[in-house]
């Protein structure tokens, strides 16, 4: 059977590039970067390399990148390091983060911890004014995500980054759906932590970076060794390493090309569904957003069983977040914007990559409207 992925947001396959990059780290410069002798150094200096590769696409610093292991962590790492370092207890977010963000915040409620949310609009925007009210002297930090991996909405994370400055206002930012689908310029932007992880940009998952502006209070969340410039403890892993900076190398390369190519993919697979399905409607602001993603309503269908009937079809797609799956309830991003919970569990995300072709959206589109039409045929009759 053919396989249609649609689901890059949720991870993207590894670079056969990236790949051929990495495997002799597994057998010939299998060394420690921490050990003194000429395989260790040999490890170490491919590690620097893959740094420098990541400052350089980032515009900062190479002292600035710190290696984890994965978006996750780095979320982590900033936001707790922010209530050790300031001693405030306050945290200013959204109410459409990843759940990476979201679960963390919910523990630390329990713990003490003031979380205030910002409502979004119906198209998934946020309101600066409110942002500005909602800072004050106990804020220890300030988290928005870049980019939305649900519906791909963005936020104006250089206009939060400015607020957050001038209000002297720790800022992170999730930037793990925005890497390779905006420009994205740290020294031009005056953020202190920002998240991202390799599986997203075609690097191997298990391999993150936080980024940590020089000057900015950080305490690490895992201790131990040196490793990191005592920053993030325990052994490099190399491979990883070497991949992400492989990947990101071609995205200095490609990135704009590529984005032109994946937007009007996505616009043909969106304008297809919403003229030629009825009661369809796209969730999300249809102009500030990645260019890869549509998250789409099918009224009266449940997505899941959409989503069951296409993946037999050889089609990949997603209700939303991966780290969500399971989960019976609606999507709290799209609940935060206004849908009824009906509705968000009637929606669907489709998150084109570099792999894609026209082909393949014509073809999965043809089989989204069979299936559609399959699946209502068979609802009952109000």
């Amino acid at each position: 059977m053919r396989l249609i992925y649609l689901d890059n947001n949720a991870t993207t396959p590894v670079d056969p590039e990236v790949l051929k990059e990495m495997v002799p780290f597994f057998s010939v410069y299998y060394g420690n970067p921490s050990s003194p002798h000429r395989l260790g150094q040999e490890a170490k200096q491919y590690v620097k390399k893959a740094r420098n590769a990541i400052a350089r696409f980032l515009c900062c610093q190479e002292e600035e990148i710190v290696f984890t292991s994965c978006g996750t962590e780095s979320n982590n790492a900033a936001i707790l390091s922010a209530l050790r370092t300031t001693g405030k207890k306050r945290i200013v977010t959204t109410s459409t983060e990843h759940s990476a963000i979201q679960e963390l915040c919910l523990d630390l409620e329990k713990r003490g911890v003031e979380i205030d949310k910002m409502a979004v609009n119906s198209l998934g925007l946020i309101d600066l004014e409110e942002l500005e009210k909602k800072i004050n002297e106990h804020t220890a930090i300030v988290s928005v995500m870049w980019a939305n991996n649900e519906t791909g909405v963005i936020f104006p994370v250089e206009q939060i980054a400015k607020i957050c400055k001038e209000r002297g206002v720790l800022f992170h930012t999730d930037a793990v759906q925005a890497i390779g689908k905006i420009p994205i310029d740290l020294s031009q932007v005056p953020i202190d932590f920002l998240s991202l992880t390799g599986h997203k940009f075609y690097a191997p998952k298990g391999i993150g970076v936080l980024f940590v502006r020089k000057g900015s209070p950080f305490e690490p969340l895992i201790r131990g060794g040196s490793q990191e410039m005592r920053r993030r403890a325990g052994t490099e892993n190399v491979p990883s390493i070497v991949g992400m900076g492989k990947a990101i190398a071609i995205l200095s390369q490609r990135m704009d090309e590529e984005n032109k190519r994946i937007r009007a993919l996505r616009d043909l697979l969106e304008t297809r569904i919403l003229s030629e399905i009825p009661f369809t409607k796209l969730n999300g602001d249809r102009e500030y957003r990645i260019p890869n993603t549509s998250n789409i309503c099918f009224k009266g269908i449940d997505a899941e069983t959409l989503l069951l009937d296409l993946d037999q079809k050889g089609i990949c797609a997603s209700g939303g977040s991966a780290c969500t799956t399971g989960s019976l309830k609606p999507s709290k991003v799209l609940t935060a914007m206004g849908l009824s919970p009906l509705d968000a569990k009637s929606s669907v995300r489709f998150s084109l990559g570099r792999h894609n072709t026209e082909e393949e959206i014509q073809f999965a589109v043809d089989e989204i409207i069979k299936s559609v039409e399959k699946i209502r045929k068979t609802m009952p009759k109000s």
